[in-house]
């Protein structure tokens, strides 16, 4: 390393100052002998200034390096949260989808603002706990997923259900909507955690402030990302009539035609993102169990591991389900 009156002379700094010199000489000459600078009156705070720029350089190095290892890693699990959510924010009234959304989507960020801080402390103080709390939440999942095939096979074609749901009035539509609502945020709450944890995975051994802008990056990305999709994703009807009035308008055909076929294509995607963010939900559930109990890992270890994740969810997801069911019961008889 140049230092000493050799750094001197390389940077042109003598006991007469720094007045006449380039900016880069004074960086460099800093950057190098920072101490000897100090005896200089008057340039202490541009040494430190030069100082927190450089920090600043070497954090946005290692933030843009780690983000993208974590959006990587994340991307599974945020192809899941989509389908979820998707399937979650379908079946309201047209005029009542986007208010839905954003009620779902502000839930999502008041879920971050919460999981966040409290993470980044667990993985400071009490790192055993977080796999515990993944766990409760994969049963979760897995209880909602399996719930979802239950409540299919088994009330598809119930006429009582059918009447009950035309007799509702506006307060009892309204009122389902907030369960149903409040049943999207709670789901969105444990795949946030998982996200949060994945992301954190990947920058355990970074220092603090690279764990906090990048986990932090991740989780607003992935709630602004997946919500705004799913916006765009239950419109499509809307942008298909407007393509069609605009095609009528100007006697385009091919507008017309796409127009409606976005239209036609709406309740099929709705229906084909219910199949999968059910699945999802079951995947995710297996995978939380999958990755985090040894024992499970090595009984499944020859089998493919999206096979292996969907068996474990399911019987994970069928064992919440009979125990809400046993437990429903003996509540009406005690009722």
């Amino acid at each position: 390393m140049v230092e000493g009156a050799d750094l001197e002379r390389l940077c042109g700094v003598t006991h007469r100052g720094f007045e006449s010199l380039p900016l880069s000489h004074i960086y460099y000459y800093l950057h190098y002998n920072h101490n000897y600078f100090y005896n200089y009156k008057g340039y202490k705070l541009a040494s430190g200034f030069f100082a927190l720029l450089d920090d600043i350089a070497v954090l946005m190095d290692d933030v843009a390096v780690t983000s993208k290892v974590a959006a990587e890693k994340t991307a599974g699990i945020l192809g899941d949260d989509l389908a979820v959510v998707a399937d979650q924010a379908s079946g309201f009234k047209a005029s009542r989808e986007l208010p839905v959304l954003w009620a779902i989507a502000k839930g999502s960020f008041i879920n971050k603002f919460i999981i966040l801080p409290i993470a980044f402390l667990l993985t400071a103080f009490l790192p055993q706990i977080i796999i515990p709390i993944l766990m409760f939440g994969g049963v979760y999942l897995a209880y909602e997923g399996v719930e979802k095939i239950y409540e299919y096979f088994f009330h598809k074609s119930d006429p009582q259900r059918a009447e009950t749901l035309k007799a509702m009035s506006q307060e009892e539509i309204l009122a389902e909507e907030q369960v149903k609502v409040k049943s999207a945020i709670i789901t969105d709450f444990i795949l946030s955690i998982e996200i949060v944890i994945l992301a954190l995975s990947t920058v355990a051994t970074q220092t603090l402030p690279v764990q906090i802008v990048v986990v932090s990056f991740i989780a607003i990305l992935a709630t602004i990302g997946v919500y705004g999709i799913v916006a765009l994703i239950v419109r499509m009807d809307d942008f298909g009539y407007k393509l069609i009035t605009l095609g009528e308008k100007k006697e385009h055909k091919t507008t017309i035609k796409i127009g409606k076929m976005l239209v036609a294509a709406l309740p099929k995607v709705i229906r084909s993102l219910a199949v999968i963010g059910t699945i999802a939900m079951v995947l995710v559930a297996g995978g939380i169990f999958l990755h985090n109990i040894h024992e499970l890992h090595n009984m499944f270890h020859s089998i493919p591991a999206i096979i292996s994740e969907l068996l474990i969810g399911l019987w994970v997801g069928v064992i919440a389900v009979i125990v809400m069911k046993i437990f429903a019961e003996i509540k009406s008889l005690l009722a």
